[in-house]
């Protein structure tokens, strides 16, 4: 049997400092053939790009897909909104944590799994300030650890 083949595309670095990701959830999305290949060649960006959802479907909002160059009249809105591929139960469940306060649906990352795109969406929480300061302060100690035990072993 044959593994997975995942190639990342685009990652969403900003979502991880910005919220808290309670867990995750993998979905496919409607594309048309230009945005597909535009998206081979890397040019999509997640930033700032959340997930609705509306009358018991899921929509992924402002995920910037640039127009692929020889497509011409195939091309479309390059933000348009897309629908993303989820079975109604985890539609139902993901419907469930949005309700709760504080919760957003957020894509981490766009990949190609077996040939077909994917998004990984998380059910997040927002971040307070002195949340990300924790984070930072704690990644900053841990750089200082490792360079401390990389000098000792020299």
């Amino acid at each position: 049997m044959e593994r997975d083949k995942i190639k990342v595309v685009a990652q969403n670095k900003k979502a991880r400092h910005d919220y808290f990701i309670e867990q995750t959830f993998e979905a496919g999305i409607v594309l048309s053939g230009t945005e597909v290949k535009s998206i081979r060649q890397g040019k999509v960006n997640l930033k700032d790009s959340y997930a609705t959802i509306e009358h018991g479907e899921v929509f992924l909002t402002g995920m910037h897909v640039s127009p692929y160059e020889q497509g011409n009249i195939f091309n479309k809105d390059p933000e348009r909104d897309r629908k993303l591929l989820l079975h109604k139960s985890e539609i139902n469940r993901l419907a469930g944590y949005v309700q709760q306060k504080g919760m957003t649906l957020v894509p981490l990352q766009l990949y190609f799994k077996n040939g077909k795109v994917k998004v990984e969406l998380g059910v997040a929480r927002g971040k307070k300030l002195y949340d990300k300061r924790e984070d930072i302060a704690r990644r900053d100690a841990k750089r200082e650890i490792d360079r401390k035990l990389k000098e000792q072993m020299r």
